[in-house]
């Protein structure tokens, strides 16, 4: 894990580069890519660093650490956009409806539903995105179910259908992962105009993920280096 606040820093330089190369590769601007930071078993005073650092985006897998986090980070300056990344369960739904500002797995009607309610009461339109299984692991849809899932959504009141997220299958090299980041983004373009973001990509193939149109990257160890072993 990363030792200090110039550590993290360099590490989001180079990032960022990494993005900047692999826009340009495929036309695309480094500013329509955002760098979601994956707080996953991370201390807060390192997640404080990397705000410190430039990024206005977190993700956090689990409900209870993105409730300590946020609380921790209350009040520290520039505003953050918390994203949860993790299983999207019916039961603790509408506490990530409390918490997060955009939720990347939606996977089925019902914990929509339960998100959508409670986002309504409080007053708020969530942005979610559906996630799209191609790896058989039983998070999200199958990519034949997506258009389903997609109608479903669409009308729920609370809620705001922004695009699609997927975590490939183990590959042995990045480019490996290229073929699930282009159908994700061929199956985003074919539901419809109203979707506009694919979030794919993490530390280890997210320059694919930008060649192929990614619009939200999730980086953890390349930003924070590796994390604890669980206890």
């Amino acid at each position: 894990m990363v030792d200090s606040a110039a550590v993290l820093e360099r590490n989001l330089a180079g990032v960022r580069r990494r993005i900047e190369a692999a826009a340009g590769r495929s036309g695309r601007e480094p500013g329509d890519v955002t760098v979601v930071a994956v707080a996953k078993g991370i201390p807060p005073d390192r997640v404080r660093w990397a705000v410190g650092a430039g990024i206005r985006d977190v993700g956090e897998n689990y409900v209870n650490e993105l409730a300590e986090t946020r609380t921790e980070l209350r009040g520290g300056g520039a505003a953050t956009r918390w994203h949860y990344v993790g299983v999207l369960q019916s039961g603790p739904a509408h506490r990530v409806a409390d918490l997060a500002d955009v939720v990347h797995t939606v996977g089925s009607v019902h914990a929509a539903t339960r998100l959508s309610g409670r986002a309504e009461r409080g007053g708020r339109r969530l942005p979610v995105l559906i996630e799209v299984d191609f790896a058989g692991r039983r998070t999200g849809v199958p990519p034949d179910d997506a258009p389903r899932l997609a109608d479903e959504v669409r009308p729920l009141g609370g809620v705001e259908l922004r695009g699609l997220m997927t975590v490939p299958p183990m590959t042995e090299s990045p480019e490996d992962a290229r073929p699930y980041f282009a159908r994700l983004r061929t199956l985003r373009d074919r539901l419809g105009d109203d979707l506009v973001d694919l979030s794919m990509g993490m530390s280890a193939d997210y320059e694919v993920a930008v060649e192929e149109g990614a619009t939200m990257i999730r980086i953890g160890t390349a930003l924070f280096g590796d994390r604890p072993a669980a206890e």
